[in-house]
């Protein structure tokens, strides 16, 4: 064998190893990139992808199945994600069925909108009762949950590609939005009910499709000014959109966030809501400007 055929075996062998067409096609898919209206397509065929955190949190606990038993004549439900089947029972909660019933009846009920949702969820009880297990397992599983094709979820961001609009965006090409916003927000409020009776007609889904509320702050501030130069021509404001797939991360702080709590004296506010940019305000002049705001707290 010559040197030069010695030298390429080990490399294509190297080479197969580290090629796994699957992973190819999942690192695609998480990364997936296209238009405002192909996610539009895309809610139509699967209205899930616009699901709220309360109900993609139950779909997901759900989703591991349950089995149910009598214990002292109460019928007890035992929902199998809280047995961890994402880490072969690495942190397995066991003997709490009856609070972990509730805690799901709690998300559920979120999750259908009768008002739970508008509550904060406080677990309380002994230590070594499970508290922070069972908190970590739904950040797991969420994490997880975001980066499969039944939990895939959608924000977007904004660019200029030809560089247009460069004191706008700071002379960034690409600026994501900083709350992970939901793209059917920036359907204008005229526009809405039409695109949502649209949307809803005909769906499967056991959640109704729906949009609360407004795009954050800097996101709003682009889309005013871009509607204003178009002359209000929404079509062309969505020119400047590109929507992304969102992987949920702990670690990179995208989705969900770890609050550590520290003295009263010495705890900052803004740790929870973000904080004005100094830097940026001698770019653009004022502290109101919404660019001028770093919008890293952990409620973000």
């Amino acid at each position: 064998m010559s040197e030069s055929a010695q030298s390429k075996a080990p490399s294509n062998e190297w080479r197969e190893l580290l090629t796994d067409s699957k992973e190819i096609e999942q690192f695609k898919a998480l990364n997936w990139e296209g238009t405002f209206f192909e996610y539009l397509d895309m809610v139509k065929q699967n209205p899930d992808v616009c699901r709220n955190s309360f109900q993609r949190m139950y779909d997901m606990v759900t989703s591991y199945g349950h089995e149910t038993y009598i214990d002292f004549k109460k019928q007890i439900t035992h929902f199998k994600f809280f047995d961890d089947p994402i880490e072969d029972g690495r942190d397995g909660v066991f003997g709490i069925d009856l609070p972990l019933m509730k805690l799901v009846h709690f998300l559920k009920s979120a999750a259908l909108g009768y008002g739970t949702e508008k509550r904060v969820l406080l677990l309380h009880g002994p230590v070594g009762s499970s508290k922070s297990t069972i908190v970590r397992m739904l950040k797991k599983g969420t994490e997880h949950y975001s980066r499969t094709p039944e939990g895939a979820l959608y924000s977007f961001k904004w660019i200029d590609p030809k560089g247009e609009f460069k004191s706008l965006f700071g002379g960034e090409e690409e600026i994501a939005c900083p709350m992970h916003d939901d793209p059917l927000r920036l359907i204008p409020e005229l526009h809405r009910k039409r695109i949502l009776t649209e949307l809803n007609r005909g769906s499967k889904s056991k959640y109704k499709i729906a949009i609360h509320g407004d795009m954050d702050p800097m996101s709003r501030y682009f889309f005013q000014e871009l509607l204003a130069h178009y002359d209000g021509d929404w079509m062309k404001v969505v020119n400047h959109v590109k929507v992304r797939r969102l992987v949920l991360s702990e670690r990179d702080r995208i989705g969900i966030g770890t609050f550590q709590p520290k003295d009263e004296k010495n705890q900052d506010s803004t740790e929870l809501t973000g904080d004005v940019n100094y830097r940026k305000i001698a770019e653009y002049g004022s502290d109101s400007d919404p660019r001028a705001f770093n919008f890293d707290g952990e409620f973000n």
